[in-house]
């Protein structure tokens, strides 16, 4: 049966227990507040208070719902005052030993009907309750900071968890107005698991030398939509929260290459730039705000700095794409702009070759045209080029080409917009070194792949994989309704080149995705249990 939870108490009273203490007393119930650390109970409380007669002082609440939130906080200085509470959630640190003396003492404290939560992030539950007299009535509820913001909440059942606990605290998260998302107890979980793509991926596109992380991040901010580039995010988290994580999640997972950590972050947490809180990170900070916080241009790998302004009219170009709708995309745009079109079957030696290709570097995207890399560029149609466009020359191009590509495409209103629409946008585009596949299509599809690869292991429903991924780490899309957005097949397309030429078993496709894409179904779609 489902407990209609009336009462519960939080362990450790930090940044994270009072984000879910504030929740829970907003949905009017009893919260008790004990910290082991002297007075750090009754500060965690004070310090709530201030922040929500804020609040209230700007209309976020009014004087009856802030009195009714306060009187439902209590502090306890004495643990043993929690025997009656109906839910017990655990926010301390993440060290398994001390969790588990923790749980071994809430036991001797409270009925056996009473629920113990943890809020881990990383640990096993299974593990954390593994010395409990009762684990059946253990579960991780993972929380987000800032708990009152990130409306998303995983639900974890260890090993011996009763069902009708995870329904309990599935609940109560939806009482305090948060979504709660059933998943296995695996490494990571759902949010955690799933954003290992992101920021891995970056990084070894960043020590292949494809683009600096200032480009890397612009791309994947302008270009593809995400709400921070992995750059940033990683500075904003900091290198010794993220490190230490993407160590022990590849670790868990017995050295997955997908999940291989980059050397750099090592690194970088051995010589202390960890990020906002020490002044830098990938980039310098004064007062906690990033130093020379301009959007990233062309200039990327000491290339020259190509104008936007040039004379296009002299330009022809041949066009070899993948898509039959990207390479009208291309035309409608030069068109648009006045620009000659090669129509020859070969292109003339004077011709800007441009290629629209997928997961494929531009030499041998060149080669499969039967086209001169001397003369080609080519250009990402994965992201949204009305914001931001990515080219890639071949390590061959000559200069004019890459001046023409560049021209026709570094800085243009007219993509995608009417000649009345956005008329004061500017569009910028990066120039990457050659890579084997773009870095938008590489990051997107590792994120779409890992995302397939949970719902596989059945490790949470795809749509909760969905609504985790994006509430919990703020991508535009959830992974799921991402791939099928851009196409499951593209996708695939992309991983199966890129793992073709690399043979690095990181890009492999799931076969979620590929079983998927071969059908043209939707990646949601579920096999039917017998």
């Amino acid at each position: 049966m489902i407990m209609t939870v009336k009462s519960l108490a939080i362990i450790g009273t930090g940044i994270m227990g009072m984000g879910i203490a504030q929740i829970a007393a907003q949905a009017d119930i009893q919260v008790l507040l004990f910290d082991a650390k002297a007075g750090a109970a009754e500060q965690g409380r004070q310090s709530l208070q201030a922040m929500l007669e804020k609040l209230a002082a700007k209309g976020k609440f009014t004087d009856e719902q802030l009195q009714s939130t306060l009187s439902n906080l209590t502090v306890i200085e004495d643990i043993a005052k929690i025997a009656d509470v109906d839910v017990v959630i655990e926010a301390i640190i993440e060290n398994l030993d001390i969790k588990k003396q923790l749980f071994k003492q809430l036991e001797s404290i409270v009925p056996a009907e009473t629920i113990l939560a943890t809020n881990t992030s990383s640990l096993a539950v299974t593990a954390i309750a593994s010395d409990c007299e009762h684990p059946e009535r253990v579960a991780g509820f993972h929380f987000f900071n800032p708990v009152p913001l990130m409306k998303i909440v995983e639900v974890i059942p260890g090993i011996s968890t009763k069902p009708s606990v995870v329904e309990t605290l599935t609940t109560l998260a939806k009482r305090m107005g948060h979504l709660g998302v059933v998943a296995k107890d695996t490494p990571g979980f759902i949010v955690n698991h799933g954003g290992r793509a992101f920021g891995t991926e970056a990084l070894k596109i960043l020590g292949e030398g494809i683009a600096s992380f200032e480009d890397i991040d612009c791309i994947l901010r302008e270009g593809a939509g995400f709400r921070m580039g992995p750059f940033e995010l990683l500075d904003l988290t900091g290198i010794d929260v993220s490190h230490p994580v993407m160590e022990s999640i590849y670790n868990q997972y017995y050295f997955e290459p997908r999940y291989r950590p980059h050397p750099l972050t090592r690194q970088m947490l051995t010589g202390n730039k960890l990020g906002r809180k020490v002044g830098e990170g990938f980039y310098h900070y004064t007062e906690n705000k990033k130093q020379n916080d301009q959007k990233a241009t062309s200039n990327t790998n000491q290339q020259p700095p190509y104008k936007t302004d040039s004379d296009t009219s002299n330009i022809s170009v041949w066009i070899g794409a993948d898509l039959a709708e990207d390479r009208q995309q291309l035309i409608d745009h030069l068109n648009a702009n006045g620009i000659t079109i090669d129509d020859n079957d070969k292109p003339n030696p004077d011709s800007l070759v441009l290629l629209a290709i997928y997961g494929e570097d531009t030499t041998n995207a060149a080669i499969r045209y039967q086209v001169n890399p001397n003369q080609a560029v080519a250009i990402d149609m994965l992201t949204d080029l009305s914001k931001h466009r990515t080219l890639m020359p071949s390590i061959v191009t000559e200069d004019n080409f890459v001046a023409q590509a560049y021209a026709l495409f570094g800085r243009n209103n007219k993509f995608g917009k009417s000649s009345d629409e956005g008329s004061n946008a500017a569009v910028d585009a990066t120039l990457i070194t050659e890579s084997t596949g773009f870095v938008a299509q590489r990051v997107m599809a590792m994120v779409i792949n890992l995302g397939c690869d949970i719902a596989m292991q059945g490790i949470a429903s795809p749509e909760d994989i969905d609504n985790a991924v994006k509430l919990g780490l703020g991508y535009p899309y959830g992974p799921i309704s991402w791939g099928d957005e851009l196409g499951a097949q593209r996708i695939l397309l992309i991983l199966e080149r890129i793992y073709g030429l690399t043979g690095d078993p990181r890009y492999r496709p799931s076969p979620w995705l590929q079983r998927r894409a071969t059908l043209g179904i939707s990646l949601f779609t579920q096999q039917t249990n017998y």
